[in-house]
């Protein structure tokens, strides 16, 4: 086989606008005054409000035209209780904080606002009342702007200015009482594809399958019939329903429209028979990728206020994981629906506003369907078959692109489980949460390990970009190290030692004590220079794959280790250790693939991409994404070049780690093993390697000239990476290049 939250945005008037009315109405000494305001934002020219009342000279206390602006300039703040503070004490007395408050909210929510914008127009002052005309644009969600007029009655009771409220200063159409009442029409949702086109979550009909135990004709037939199709035994079904009433429904399972139409020959006879089959419509997960595409979910408490103001009801699903949460606003598409205004009765007053939903868009992923399985399936082998191993994961980069050719995590789980329309959703998802394997996470992508010796590439940049080293210095190997003194001495894996060895060929033999000496010698010139170029490699940081969450990892430094640890200040110890990929340092398969990636593409550091298209839908035209950032290594060609051979030496000539695994493979493969130490007895088992290393001609006939994919393989806590994980990625690029 070939190969986001949204926050609330406010707009403010000018605050020098709003004080220069304050002064305004401070200085008034007449009894009816009228002006003007000019909108700062677009200079628009305004009609004072017209009165015909004397103008007689009298005292009045000042402050008016603060407490409005103050009071409009609140809302925009989102600040309910401020406002609240500026209502006259009659308005107090009449409606308490809390339901205030309540009636903005009910109504903004209802509304779908995700902003206020105010623009003064006119104002008018007589003895001890005011009026502020100002226009009160509601930014929704799902409407666009609302926009209406207000007048602000004031006071000055008690020695201060005060709001006259009532419930059209929220809207005018809900004087007296009457709310906001809004019907939502939300689009389908929309699916998710592979490259090609194939579905990996999509809305379709599923036939939920129940069972009245008193109209069971044959029990034994039907439970023989339905058992296999719904994956649990007759004597699980049974259980279900033993000590049901005999009138009562009880749910068993459901099963997709196209396996009943596939078996219906042999499931229609025993329908009204004791068996019940009902279509509904519910999101359907293919089973492969679910780490990558993910799932729904009720809304979250914490995100409930932002999705409501999004036009989100209480009981919609969201996307809570991979693709289907981070593509959320392509794949729910824009809500549409009618804002009404109704009494306090519930009678229909008026509309507000009405619109149509926007249909979702589809997504399509960088990867293909088949080969995605076939990682998927070649991982879960390896490790079910090996006595150890329970754990691990597997990334296939395009090295020249960054697009996720596959992601897989073992051990896995079924999307489908967190239908909450299932009947036995509780129990699975349940399950799933207590599993102490933890199948829910993404271990590409999200786990954190010790790199062992896989991290010996970033080593060798880091020395040599220290101008201490270059790929032909040195060392001589004797199988031990001392340096950090008598009580602190390390061995190397081979007894004896490698001999003298040059930089380049100790990463071949994956010669430990050379890379010991090498940290050593640079945290002696500069503590913080290892740690630096480590990041500059990508790792202690998310790397921003598109379609997914990642984590960061940790590379540690002096600052971090004497802010984090209570060990007291770094030590030189500490960057021996990180020379190995030991002490501090984590890092994630997907960080270990994107770094492969770039020094078999000849030093380009690429973002990865797990999404290759948006459909179209809603108006808009199917939209190819952009391939991800790209920055150099930070590293000179002849140390590139340098790595590039050693990797193809591990993989390729007889003193490397790895030759035995790739020996009489038809791929040329260049590659790095690692073995990382933890705290259970079994290191992590690593290996990642690009291919192919050299010219390749495939079973078709094509010669490929330059490296195509890279390859990561981790499995938890399984002995050595080059007797563990190498051979899975031998697997792997064999199935990518369809040999058996």
């Amino acid at each position: 086989m070939k190969r986001y939250q949204q926050k609330q945005t406010f707009f403010f008037a000018p605050i020098w606008l709003w004080l220069g009315l304050g002064l305004l109405f401070l200085s008034a000494c007449t009894s009816s005054f009228s002006f003007a305001i000019e909108d700062s934002f677009d200079a628009a020219t305004l009609t004072p409000i017209p009165t015909n009342a004397p103008v007689t000279p009298t005292p009045v206390p000042g402050g008016a035209a603060e407490v409005g602006q103050t009071f409009y300039k609140a809302w925009e703040n989102g600040d309910l209780l401020g406002m609240y503070s500026l209502l006259s004490p009659q308005s107090q007395a009449l409606i308490d904080r809390d339901l205030f408050q309540n009636r903005y909210r009910v109504a903004m929510q209802a509304a779908t606002v995700q902003g206020v914008r105010i623009q003064p127009l006119a104002a008018k002052q007589e003895g001890a009342t005011a009026v502020l005309d100002v226009q009160v644009t509601w930014n929704t969600a799902v409407f666009g702007d609302i926009v209406r007029p207000h007048s602000a009655n004031l006071i000055f009771q008690e020695g201060r200015w005060g709001i006259v409220w009532d419930e059209s200063l929220i809207m005018p159409e809900l004087i007296g009482g009457n709310r906001l009442l809004m019907d939502y029409r939300a689009p389908a949702r929309a699916n998710i594809y592979d490259k090609t086109g194939n579905a990996l979550a999509y809305q379709g009909d599923v036939i939920l399958f129940g069972i009245v135990p008193g109209r069971i004709e044959d029990e034994a037939g039907l439970l023989a019939t339905i058992s296999p199709l719904l994956g649990q035994s007759p004597e699980q079904l049974r259980e279900k329903y033993a000590t049901a009433d005999p009138n009562w429904y009880v749910p068993l399972g459901q099963i997709t429209r196209q396996v009943m139409e596939e078996n219906y020959a042999v499931i229609e006879p025993f329908i009204g028979a004791g068996l019940t089959a009902d279509a509904r419509l519910s999101r359907i997960y293919t089973g492969v990728a679910p780490h990558l595409v993910g799932y729904l979910g009720r809304i979250p408490p914490e995100l409930a206020a932002e999705y409501a103001s999004r036009g989100y009801t209480e009981e919609a699903l969201i996307g809570l994981t991979g693709i289907e949460a981070w593509g959320e606003n392509y794949l729910s598409g824009q809500r549409g629906g009618t804002l009404t205004v109704v009494d306090n009765t519930g009678r229909y007053v008026k509309t507000v506003a009405e619109t149509e939903p926007r249909q979702a868009r589809s997504i399509y992923t960088t990867f293909d369907v088949a080969f995605q399985a076939q990682v998927e399936q070649i991982l879960a082998e390896s490790i079910e078959s090996h006595p150890l191993a329970g754990a691990g994961a597997a990334v296939v980069l395009d090295v020249n692109t960054g697009d996720v050719l596959a992601i897989a995590s073992y051990p896995s789980y079924d999307p489908n489980s967190f239908d909450q329309t299932r009947p036995t959703a509780g129990e699975t998802t349940a399950a799933l949460f207590n599993d102490n394997r933890r199948p829910l996470i993404n271990r590409a992508v999200q786990g954190e390990y010790p790199a062992g010796s896989v991290f010996k590439l970033v080593t060798m940049i880091a020395a040599t970009r220290s101008g201490l080293y270059n790929p032909n210095t040195s060392y001589t190997s004797t199988g031990t190290w001392d340096k950090l003194g008598p009580t602190a001495v390390k061995t190397d894996w081979r007894t004896g030692g490698h001999g003298t060895v040059s930089l380049r060929g100790a990463l071949v033999v994956s010669c430990n004590t050379c890379f010991y000496d090498a940290a050593y010698n640079m945290d002696l010139e500069d503590p913080n220079h290892f740690s630096a170029v480590a990041r500059e490699l990508g790792f202690g940081s998310s790397t921003d794959i598109r379609g997914v969450r990642d984590t960061a990892g940790l590379i540690p430094d002096p600052e971090w280790k004497l802010a984090n640890t209570a060990e007291g200040g770094w030590v030189t110890g500490d960057a021996v250790n990180m020379g190995i990929g030991q002490g501090y340092v984590l890092v994630t398969p997907l960080q270990i693939a994107q770094l492969t990636a770039a020094i078999a593409n000849n030093g380009t550091m690429i973002q990865p991409n797990l999404i290759d298209r948006i459909g179209s839908g809603g108006g808009a035209p199917e939209e190819v994404l952009p391939r991800g950032t790209q920055k150099p290594l930070p590293t000179d060609e002849n140390t590139l070049q340098a790595i590039r051979d050693a990797l193809r030496d591990v993989a390729g000539s007889t003193n490397g780690t790895a030759n035995f695994v790739f020996d009489g493979f038809p791929v040329p493969v260049a590659g790095k093993t690692g073995t990382a130490q933890t705290a259970q007895p079994m290191p992590h088992a690593w290996f990642t390697g690009y291919a192919p290393a050299e010219p390749y001609t495939t079973l078709a006939g094509e010669t490929i000239t330059e490296p195509e994919i890279a390859v990561v393989v981790l499995i938890e806590n399984a002995g050595e990476g080059s007797e563990v994980a190498a051979p899975v990625v031998r697997r792997i690029i064999a199935a990518y290049y369809g040999l058996e």
